[in-house]
């Protein structure tokens, strides 16, 4: 009887120790990876919650998330190594191949499909968009898909950038809550939770969505250099994975679900703010079901972009080049 017990723990100890083994394994199996975003903003819902559900994690990746501060510096940080993975807006992506550079960012993946501001002005009024006459609105980075949305828009709606009213695109991208409640300027667009925070401290109403307005554009993807994909096809598959996980998570649940999975990543934030906030993003149907970037949405942007004069027609991207579906066709 004693021999049967000496063998039973003989074989639990070494099922033990081959389970440590097997778990230490993993952990060291895990791939690092620095991911540079445009904003912070809960506009990128579904990629806090494959962060803080461990969507990642399940594929084998740790993530270390940086704020970027915009899609220029997104793709500088790309270009030169500092981030593995960019997630920005597609123009930067476009900007970089029109230059010819070697080893140019590849699309593989897009999380949202309009844009995520919204317009604030100082008066809780009904709004019309003849009242943007004589005003200056602060936009954002000329060139950035803000500011060319929101000159988009604008101009759908009768009212020329430069002659009917001033777009000020002097102030950087997270500056430009501050300047507007700082008193500059007669409206601002600004992403989410920042417009409601702006709101809730009687310093500004929201307005309308600009992205309502706009219609679907691939707004936001994910980036990397054409030699990482190459190298790194797996780790690129395994992240989009994630994502793909993420945006079905996030449809399937609702806005408190989600607002209190995303809670860690905005912590000055009350759980009621970001429901409010989320369930905004899910009214205007702010993000993608699946991965995969359709090539008449990238064209409406150059259209966006064109109209904009910021992209000559000859200059539209080659979406073979510029995107690579594979990856989140195979998440799917």
């Amino acid at each position: 009887m004693k021999r049967i017990v000496a063998i039973l723990l003989a074989a639990v100890l070494v099922f033990a120790c081959a389970a440590c083994g097997s778990t230490q394994e993993e952990a060291e199996k895990a791939v690092s990876l620095t991911v540079s975003e445009v904003t912070h903003s809960v506009f990128y819902a579904p990629q806090y919650v494959a962060l803080e559900l461990g969507f990642f994690e399940d594929e084998g990746l740790d993530i270390e998330l940086v704020n970027g501060g915009g899609a220029d510096k997104v793709m500088t940080s790309v270009l030169t190594g500092e981030a593995q993975i960019g997630f920005a807006g597609p123009e930067a992506c476009i900007y970089v191949q029109n230059q010819e550079k070697e080893d140019a960012p590849v699309i593989f993946a897009q999380m949202t499909k309009r844009d995520g501001s919204f317009l604030v002005g100082r008066e809780d009024v009904p709004f019309h968009w003849e009242q943007l006459k004589g005003s200056t609105i602060i936009g954002g980075r000329a060139g950035g898909v803000p500011e060319m949305t929101l000159e988009y828009v604008m101009r759908q709606n009768g009212v020329i950038p430069g002659k009917d009213a001033t777009v000020d695109t002097s102030v950087q991208f997270n500056m430009m809550a501050g300047a507007f409640t700082g008193g500059n300027g007669d409206y601002v667009t600004l992403f989410e939770p920042t417009a409601t925070e702006v709101e809730q401290q009687g310093q500004g109403h929201i307005l309308t969505s600009i992205g309502a307005e706009s219609g679907e554009i691939p707004y936001t993807a994910y980036f990397a250099a054409s030699s990482y994909m190459e190298a790194n096809a797996d780790v690129i598959q395994r992240f989009t994975n994630a994502i793909a996980k993420a945006l079905s998570w996030v449809q399937e649940h609702d806005a408190k679900e989600t607002a209190e999975a995303i809670a860690p990543q905005f912590p000055d934030t009350s759980i009621s703010t970001l429901t409010t906030v989320v369930q905004r993003y899910k009214d205007i149907d702010a993000w993608q079901t699946t991965p995969v970037m359709e090539q008449s949405a990238l064209e409406r942007l150059e259209t966006v972009m064109e109209t904009a004069g910021e992209l000559e027609h000859s200059a539209w991207a080659d979406f073979s080049k510029l995107v690579d579906n594979t990856f989140a066709e195979n998440a799917k």
